[in-house]
Protein backbone atom coordinates (compact mmCIF):
# COMPACT_ATOMS: atom_id res chain seq x y z
CA UNK A 1 0.00 0.00 0.00
CA UNK A 2 0.71 3.46 -0.65
CA UNK A 3 -0.02 6.66 0.72
CA UNK A 4 -0.83 10.08 -0.59
CA UNK A 5 -2.16 13.79 0.13
CA UNK A 6 -5.17 15.12 -1.31
CA UNK A 7 -5.47 19.32 -0.85
CA UNK A 8 -8.67 21.01 -1.47
CA UNK A 9 -10.32 24.21 -0.79
CA UNK A 10 -13.17 23.32 1.33
CA UNK A 11 -14.69 26.19 -0.14
CA UNK A 12 -14.33 24.37 -3.51
CA UNK A 13 -14.71 20.51 -2.14
CA UNK A 14 -14.98 19.76 1.59
CA UNK A 15 -14.37 17.30 4.12
CA UNK A 16 -18.22 17.36 4.65
CA UNK A 17 -19.01 16.78 0.46
CA UNK A 18 -16.10 14.12 0.33
CA UNK A 19 -18.30 12.02 3.11
CA UNK A 20 -21.76 12.63 1.75
CA UNK A 21 -20.38 10.81 -1.54
CA UNK A 22 -20.58 7.20 0.84
CA UNK A 23 -18.80 4.23 -0.50
CA UNK A 24 -19.56 4.98 -4.30
CA UNK A 25 -16.23 8.11 -3.52
CA UNK A 26 -16.70 11.11 -6.06
CA UNK A 27 -13.77 11.36 -8.67
CA UNK A 28 -10.77 13.81 -7.57
CA UNK A 29 -10.72 15.57 -11.01
CA UNK A 30 -9.82 18.93 -12.58
CA UNK A 31 -6.02 18.69 -11.46
CA UNK A 32 -4.11 20.20 -14.21
CA UNK A 33 -0.85 19.83 -12.74
CA UNK A 34 1.75 16.85 -14.66
CA UNK A 35 3.04 15.93 -11.50
CA UNK A 36 -0.07 15.59 -9.50
CA UNK A 37 -1.61 14.02 -12.62
CA UNK A 38 1.18 11.30 -12.82
CA UNK A 39 0.96 10.38 -9.19
CA UNK A 40 -2.42 9.61 -9.32
CA UNK A 41 -1.44 7.63 -12.53
CA UNK A 42 0.70 5.54 -9.99
CA UNK A 43 -1.97 4.95 -7.46
CA UNK A 44 -3.87 1.58 -6.86
CA UNK A 45 -7.29 0.58 -5.32
CA UNK A 46 -6.90 0.73 -1.56
CA UNK A 47 -3.90 3.32 -1.08
CA UNK A 48 -4.50 5.78 1.57
CA UNK A 49 -4.53 9.40 1.60
CA UNK A 50 -4.76 12.19 4.20
CA UNK A 51 -7.79 14.79 2.54
CA UNK A 52 -6.15 18.28 3.69
CA UNK A 53 -8.02 21.37 3.55
CA UNK A 54 -6.26 24.29 1.87
CA UNK A 55 -6.68 28.06 2.64
CA UNK A 56 -7.93 29.08 5.88
CA UNK A 57 -7.35 25.99 7.94
CA UNK A 58 -4.43 24.30 6.33
CA UNK A 59 -4.81 20.82 7.65
CA UNK A 60 -5.57 17.37 7.41
CA UNK A 61 -8.65 16.29 8.36
CA UNK A 62 -9.29 13.12 7.33
CA UNK A 63 -8.08 9.63 5.69
CA UNK A 64 -9.81 8.42 2.42
CA UNK A 65 -9.16 5.43 -0.14
CA UNK A 66 -8.72 5.22 -3.65
CA UNK A 67 -11.35 3.41 -4.75
CA UNK A 68 -10.75 3.66 -8.94
CA UNK A 69 -7.56 3.36 -10.19
CA UNK A 70 -6.60 5.97 -12.60
CA UNK A 71 -9.09 7.49 -15.57
CA UNK A 72 -9.71 9.87 -18.19
CA UNK A 73 -10.79 13.41 -16.40
CA UNK A 74 -14.78 13.48 -16.68
CA UNK A 75 -14.87 17.46 -16.43
CA UNK A 76 -12.10 17.25 -19.76
CA UNK A 77 -12.48 16.35 -23.18
CA UNK A 78 -8.49 16.82 -23.41
CA UNK A 79 -7.04 13.12 -23.08
CA UNK A 80 -4.03 14.40 -21.26
CA UNK A 81 -5.71 14.30 -17.78
CA UNK A 82 -6.48 11.30 -15.47
CA UNK A 83 -8.01 11.39 -12.63
CA UNK A 84 -8.61 8.56 -9.42
CA UNK A 85 -11.76 8.01 -7.51
CA UNK A 86 -11.70 8.47 -3.37
CA UNK A 87 -13.84 7.63 -0.83
CA UNK A 88 -13.88 9.27 2.99
CA UNK A 89 -13.03 6.82 5.05
CA UNK A 90 -13.08 8.35 8.62
CA UNK A 91 -11.98 11.81 10.25
CA UNK A 92 -9.20 12.42 12.23
CA UNK A 93 -9.95 12.75 15.81
CA UNK A 94 -7.84 16.21 16.00
CA UNK A 95 -6.64 17.74 12.61
CA UNK A 96 -3.15 17.80 11.78
CA UNK A 97 -2.24 21.68 10.65
CA UNK A 98 0.51 22.65 8.39
CA UNK A 99 1.95 24.37 11.47
CA UNK A 100 2.12 21.84 13.13
CA UNK A 101 3.87 19.57 10.68
CA UNK A 102 6.50 22.13 9.53
CA UNK A 103 7.15 22.45 13.16
CA UNK A 104 7.86 18.89 13.42
CA UNK A 105 11.67 17.63 12.56
CA UNK A 106 10.52 14.61 11.61
CA UNK A 107 8.17 15.95 8.95
CA UNK A 108 10.88 18.69 7.25
CA UNK A 109 11.15 16.59 4.10
CA UNK A 110 7.77 15.86 3.50
CA UNK A 111 6.38 17.03 0.18
CA UNK A 112 3.50 19.23 1.84
CA UNK A 113 6.42 21.12 2.95
CA UNK A 114 8.58 21.28 0.27
CA UNK A 115 6.27 21.54 -2.26
CA UNK A 116 3.22 23.11 -0.72
CA UNK A 117 1.14 24.00 -3.64
CA UNK A 118 1.21 20.59 -5.51
CA UNK A 119 -2.42 19.14 -4.92
CA UNK A 120 -2.01 15.37 -4.85
CA UNK A 121 1.78 14.32 -3.32
CA UNK A 122 2.74 11.15 -2.32
CA UNK A 123 3.72 10.11 1.51
CA UNK A 124 6.18 8.18 2.78
CA UNK A 125 4.77 5.41 5.65
CA UNK A 126 6.80 7.15 8.40
CA UNK A 127 5.41 9.71 7.58
CA UNK A 128 2.29 8.35 7.25
CA UNK A 129 2.35 6.79 10.90
CA UNK A 130 3.62 10.23 12.06
CA UNK A 131 0.52 12.42 11.41
CA UNK A 132 -1.58 9.75 12.53
CA UNK A 133 -0.36 9.43 15.78
CA UNK A 134 -0.56 13.36 15.91
CA UNK A 135 -4.50 13.49 14.96
CA UNK A 136 -5.02 10.49 17.25
CA UNK A 137 -6.31 8.28 14.31
CA UNK A 138 -5.46 4.48 14.16
CA UNK A 139 -3.20 4.46 10.60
Amino acid sequence: MRYWLFKSEPSTWSWDQQVAKGDAGEEWDGVRNYQARNFMREMAVGDRGFFYHSQKERAIVGIVEICAAAHPDSTTDDDRWDCVDIKALYPFKTHVTLDQIKANERLSEMVLVKSARLSVQPVTEAEWTLICNLGQTDP
